[in-house]
């Protein structure tokens, strides 16, 4: 089945498909028919053409949700087509009638999957509010001239208040592709007018070398401290949670004073064998 395409503008693509003539009831009937009993293909392409001003009508409704308008109308030909599978002319009503659901439905599945990348909505009341709460809250503002409460919109809707708000916070929440194009050039993304306050990596190679450096070094200055004074050094300065100058007194036998004389001389001893650590203890902590 060879249906026109929607390339160029719409309003070219709406001189290729007016071409094709409005089908009568009858001559609508016969071409089902024998869509239905021989699965002649040409009856079905006859079928899809004369119907494909109906689906630009139909897209129309759902512009204002920020997708191209000839997307809308792609997916409505594919529920079209769809249709036209499925019609049975024997139920004695015009296919355009039965296929009005299908193109919504296709158009509508679109919107919601291109909307955001988080699922816009799952089950039939969310669906419902998706595409009706902007009518519901427009039509309320016109009778009212105020913008309507959430519990107003609700009522109107059949829906509790709650469920109202969290779908107008998802609705005004769309996704934003770092990709897409800011300038009219098209050399620019947004991605380009981040900031990042980090490090290159180049310098954050070197402060790791350097760090990795002085572990070495402060590795081997406490080796050539005594038992008593790597002890507090460890459990004092570099501990995560560091004992107490009585703790250690405690430890050791010796006066809260004393523990912090041995603490002072440990780290004068540190400063001495590393020069570059200085009044820095942080370094000890890396």
């Amino acid at each position: 089945m060879e249906v026109p395409a929607v390339t160029g503008t719409l309003d070219l693509y709406m001189s290729e498909i007016n071409r094709f003539p409005i089908l009568t009831a009858d001559e609508e009937f016969r071409l089902a028919v024998r869509l239905k009993k021989y699965n002649d293909m040409e009856a079905a392409e006859k079928l899809v053409v004369s119907n494909l001003r109906f689906v630009v009508k139909i897209a129309h409704e759902y512009r204002n949700y920020g997708l191209k308008l000839a997307d809308l109308v792609q997916e409505g030909n594919i529920g079209l087509m769809h249709a036209v599978k499925k019609f049975d002319p024997y139920k004695g009503y015009r296919l355009i009638s039965y296929a009005v659901w299908w193109i919504r439905a296709y158009i509508q599945n679109y919107i919601i999957k291109s909307w955001s990348l988080v699922k816009i909505g799952t089950t039939q009341t969310q669906r419902k509010l998706f595409f009706k709460l902007a009518q519901a809250r427009k039509m309320l503002q016109n009778l009212s001239e105020k913008r309507p409460e959430f519990k107003e919109i609700a009522e109107t809707l059949g829906v509790r208040p709650e469920q109202i708000e969290e779908m107008d916070l998802r609705m005004s929440s769309r996704d934003l592709s770092l990709d897409a194009q800011v300038t009219e050039d098209g050399e620019s993304t947004h991605m380009d007018y981040l900031m990042y306050d980090g490090a290159d990596q180049e310098t954050t190679l070197i402060k790791k070398e350097e760090m990795a450096l002085v572990q070495h070094n402060i590795a081997g200055a406490l080796a050539k401290l005594s038992e008593k004074e790597s002890f507090i050094i460890r459990n004092r300065v570099m501990a995560d949670n560091p004992l107490t100058l009585q703790e250690i007194g405690d430890r050791y036998h010796v006066t809260r004073e004393r523990a912090r004389q041995i603490e002072k001389q440990a780290l004068r001893k540190l400063a001495l064998a590393i020069p570059y650590l200085g009044k820095d203890t942080k370094l000890l902590e890396a």
